[in-house]
């Protein structure tokens, strides 16, 4: 069994072409997560699939290994999926490459939620962080996932869920979670998961795990002690430096 880790890099992006290639305190986007993926302990590779020539040369020297894709694929998973080229006993980890500051902890807790699971109770993993705030719980933007007694994700939704028919959420309790973007796969599933077309349950909620539910896989949902901080426009770089700094990284 190899665990692969897989970083899906475009230069094409809706709000901030390019971001990738952007210096964040002094060093291309791409190269941190990189090298913070380089520091888990479960990863045999660390791939960056990438449609972009000068992505590929801002990862050279790091360790990692660049791979082209097409830039026409329809989804991160499926570049994944192309550029780890995994066998059906291999793990695949999915990592954005828009977070400088991934947790290699967590990239090696998805791993071995998968590594460890001899029985293969579970085809995918993920994670989630607890909700904190009642603004949190109602933001569409915040994707909340229900968890079962053996840590398998019941349901993902932008609602908040579960729903507490009487009286307000008690958030301490820890029973609602916020699902944080990072995804372990069975080589197996993951040629499944990309063969298959969204899922009517995909579509309306446009969370592609879902199509793992939809096909009867089982996601195992792992803690994460953050949620993460991505680089998704423009005025996100400074409140990314400014964690790194604080952080003395750089």
């Amino acid at each position: 069994m190899r665990t692969i880790g897989v970083i899906p890099s475009r230069y094409g992006s809706t709000r901030f072409p390019g971001k990738s290639l952007h210096p964040i305190c002094g060093k291309p986007l791409v190269r941190w997560v990189v090298e913070a993926c380089l520091k888990a302990e479960t990863l045999d590779e660390v791939l960056v699939a990438t449609d972009d020539e000068r992505i590929a040369a801002a990862v050279e020297g790091t360790g990692a290994r660049a791979v082209m894709t097409a830039s026409d694929l329809p989804s991160g998973t499926d570049r994944v999926a192309v550029a780890a080229a995994a066998d059906e006993g291999d793990v695949v980890v999915n990592i954005q490459g828009d977070e400088p500051l991934i947790d290699p902890k967590l990239v090696d807790a998805v791993a071995r939620a998968l590594r460890d699971d001899r029985e293969e109770r579970f085809q995918m993993a993920t994670a989630a962080s607890p909700i904190r705030s009642a603004e949190e719980l109602r933001a569409t933007t915040v994707v909340k996932v229900v968890v079962a007694a053996d840590g398998g994700a019941l349901y993902f939704s932008r609602w908040p869920i579960p729903f507490r028919r009487d009286g307000e959420p008690d958030l301490a309790s820890g029973l609602w979670k916020r699902h944080v973007g990072i995804y372990g796969y069975r080589g197996a599933f993951l040629k499944r998961l990309v063969a298959t077309p969204p899922c009517p349950l995909e579509k309306a909620e446009s969370l592609e795990q879902l199509r793992a539910l939809w096909l009867g896989g089982r996601i195992a949902v792992v803690e994460a002690a953050e949620t993460g901080i991505g680089v998704d426009r423009p005025e996100d770089v400074a409140t990314v430096e400014a964690v790194i700094r604080s952080r003395g990284l750089a």
